[in-house]
């Protein structure tokens, strides 16, 4: 005999829509992550960059209350010369008593039409569950590297914002643009002569402790390379001791740097779009701050 599913079908699935951010960030304020209150997780919901989607996930309902939420960003991106929409699923949370709605949940978030999507935080046995349900993982290596400052001739650090969309133009530009209020996204450039590097990174905690930078996205790999050191002292002065650097995003190996296994995997799930493609920015990772 099968076992009855705690709430059976009085739980429903709804979009989450602008007036349900509200109770949104309120649930996951007390269910995921207390250390951001609501009015931050209410911000981190809404993206900071125009034309973001239709919804901002989905969310499990019993009688009008929230008991599971799966946040989602979305972005019209110019991927190979042809223009895709992309949905990052992200935060995802269910109730101890619903959590056999937790596969309904994502798949509505799945079943929307013409959507590209990534996951790049699933953790426990949402990795296997996404490769269930069709995603595979982005290849690439990490490191950590130590923020060790070293003389860097010739390059300055830019972080102020005014200064940063002046440096900056074209692609760089409007992903600083669109970036600029989100809260989760640190920005600088790296200035050398008339080259530049637009650098966007995140804090993250590791065991706890926030004490570790995640770089993002680096527009000039080989600029950055060789002013690694002025990008770690830069990042030291602000608290990092160390940064987490993927191949994807720049695929250069530190020095200072040490095979890293401790990261979430990230994945994809398109037959459309090349995982070379695939970038970090326009995601729950600039966006919600940990």
């Amino acid at each position: 005999m099968l076992a009855a599913v705690p709430g059976g079908k009085d739980v429903v699935i709804r979009p989450v829509a602008d007036e349900d951010v509200g109770r949104v960030a309120d649930y996951l304020h007390r269910a995921l992550n207390p250390r951001l209150d609501v009015e931050a997780w209410a911000a981190a919901i809404v993206p900071s960059w125009v034309g973001a989607g239709p919804n901002h996930g989905f969310m499990l309902l019993l009688a009008n209350r929230v008991v599971g939420v799966n946040v989602a960003y979305y972005a019209t991106r110019e991927v190979a010369g042809e223009t895709r929409t992309f949905c990052n699923v992200a935060a995802l949370c269910v109730d101890e008593p619903h959590r056999l709605h937790t596969v309904r949940l994502i798949r509505a978030l799945l079943r929307q039409p013409g959507l590209e999507f990534t996951d790049f935080s699933p953790s426990g046995n949402v990795v296997e569950l996404d490769r269930r349900l069709g995603f595979r993982p982005l290849e690439h290596r990490t490191w950590l590297v130590a923020n060790l400052p070293t003389p860097t001739r010739g390059t300055r650090v830019v972080t102020e914002p005014d200064e940063i969309a002046r440096l900056l133009v074209g692609t760089d530009r409007q992903h600083f643009e669109d970036h600029r209020r989100a809260l989760a996204a640190h920005h600088l450039v790296l200035v050398r002569g008339a080259r530049t590097c637009y650098v966007v990174y995140r804090r993250d905690r590791r065991k706890g402790l926030p004490l570790f930078a995640t770089i993002l996205h680096v527009s000039d790999a080989g600029l950055f390379r060789s002013a690694y050191g002025a990008v770690a002292g830069h990042l030291l002065r602000r608290g990092a001791v160390a940064s987490i650097l993927e191949s994807r995003v720049a695929d250069v190996s530190p020095p200072l740097g040490r095979p890293f296994h401790q990261n979430r995997p990230k994945m994809v799930k398109s037959s459309a779009v090349d995982e070379r493609d695939v970038d970090y920015l326009y995601s729950e990772l600039t966006c919600v701050p940990w």
